[in-house]
């Protein structure tokens, strides 16, 4: 499914955090998706997980970064990821 299709199966809720939370500008980092306000993108929160590293961590090295903005990126994430996982199984 094109990473568009996605949007079609998200809640306005959903949307509405997920902006809050995430910007992308193809003028900015050549269009890669940062934190809203920052430019760090929000590969580097899923890179510092993967590593071991905590949140809390995470937030200490970005204070720019809010929790409510991490936590939307990875409610968002895992939504998507059950989604998929979902249309899997009844395929």
């Amino acid at each position: 499914m094109p990473f568009m299709a996605y949007f079609e199966i998200v809640t306005t809720e959903q949307k509405s955090r997920l902006d809050q939370a995430v910007w992308v500008n193809p003028q900015r980092m050549s269009g890669t998706p940062c934190f809203h306000g920052t430019r760090v993108p929000v590969q580097s929160l899923i890179d510092f997980l993967e590593g071991g590293e905590t949140i809390d961590r995470f937030l200490e090295l970005y204070p720019s970064i809010s929790r409510e903005q991490v936590l939307s990126v990875l409610d968002f994430a895992n939504s998507q990821l059950l989604e998929c996982a979902s249309s899997l199984t009844s395929a």
